[in-house]
């Protein structure tokens, strides 16, 4: 992918239960490690820009985040990179 990769922060999830555990995210991308394995970039070519950004803010708040990917994204990632 040609980036640095990021170190991954905890993912807070406020409910308690989400299948995300870690993210990073910088301009116009987002990595999400998911708790039954794989880490995926998303970025402004899958999914889009405007996925990315709202991923970026439930990531930030907490909460969503996974109950979004599976509404809207589901296996429209740019890259597996584990």
């Amino acid at each position: 992918m040609g980036r640095a990769r990021t170190a991954m922060q905890p993912y807070r999830s406020t409910g308690g239960d989400s299948g995300i555990v870690a993210y990073a995210c910088g301009p116009g991308w987002i990595d999400i490690r998911f708790r039954r394995g794989g880490t995926y970039r998303y970025d402004a070519r899958h999914p889009g820009a405007l996925h990315v950004m709202q991923m970026q803010r439930l990531a930030e708040a907490g909460t969503g985040l996974n109950t979004y990917l599976n509404r809207y994204v589901r296996d429209d990632y740019a890259a597996r990179l584990d």
